[in-house]
């Protein structure tokens, strides 16, 4: 099988804009549905966006002026948005491989590079995505996100991974429909920059190997007593948190 092809054309002034990334994510997938080209994962930025998934509720929906796209993922709302790393993997599933399966190999590539970056991550059972654990004061904190779509057996919309994004963007709406946790970044959480590019770097090497479908050892969940457990929702056909 070959190796993972990576884009990253679109960081810091070249950010790309959220429809303009989502068509050419169309095209992609459509080459890729037709085995005309390799699995392909564009990396990169977006200008502030609120991306709207299926089970988005009107309450949800900032209206600070910020755009909102409604998309064709699963799950609810997030936010993308400079320094933050945004990866849209296109790459065919095989027919063994379930499409939660795939879920956890994106949240462990996230978990690996952040480790590699000096954070320590996990999931938290029933929500999707990458947490760190609760702390004194402070609540469990996501700083990975996945929203994914499956069609003809190809994936496309992907993840987000904050490396240095502004926080305040949260506080506008309730991450994913997730009121009970906190949302944070790498350089937060590691008091210092961490840029996109070197977040970018930490995570391609692990998403590469992690969908060559080997078998491989899962990290540790996030360790949780304070929430109800919170069914993930519409892995069937995509799903976001």
């Amino acid at each position: 099988m070959s190796a993972l092809q990576i884009i990253d054309d679109w960081y810091g002034s070249a950010a790309i804009d959220y429809e303009d990334a989502w068509a050419l994510q169309r095209e992609i997938h459509a080459q890729r549905a037709a085995d005309e080209i390799p699995d392909t994962a564009l990396f990169l930025e977006h200008p502030p966006v609120f991306t709207a998934g299926r089970r988005t509720e009107p309450h949800e929906r900032p209206f600070d002026g910020t755009p909102v796209v409604d998309v064709d993922r699963g799950g609810k709302i997030t936010f993308h948005g400079p320094g933050q790393l945004v990866g849209y993997p296109i790459t065919k599933l095989p027919s063994h491989v379930l499409v939660v399966d795939y879920v956890r190999r994106v949240e462990e590539a996230l978990i690996r590079a952040a480790a590699d970056l000096g954070v320590v991550t996990g999931r938290v059972h029933g929500r999707s995505g990458v947490w760190l654990a609760a702390t004194a004061g402070r609540p469990e904190r996501k700083v990975g996100a996945i929203g994914i779509r499956v069609s003809r057996g190809v994936t496309m919309h992907g993840f987000s991974l904050n490396a240095d994004v502004d926080l305040a963007y949260y506080e506008r709406f309730v991450p994913c429909g997730i009121a009970d946790a906190g949302v944070t970044s790498l350089s937060a959480e590691l008091g210092r920059d961490v840029t996109v590019p070197e977040a970018a770097a930490a995570v391609a090497p692990h998403l590469g190997e992690l969908l060559e479908w080997q078998p491989y050892t899962p990290s540790p969940d996030v360790v949780h007593d304070d929430h109800p457990v919170v069914p993930v929702l519409g892995l069937g056909a995509g799903a976001q948190a």
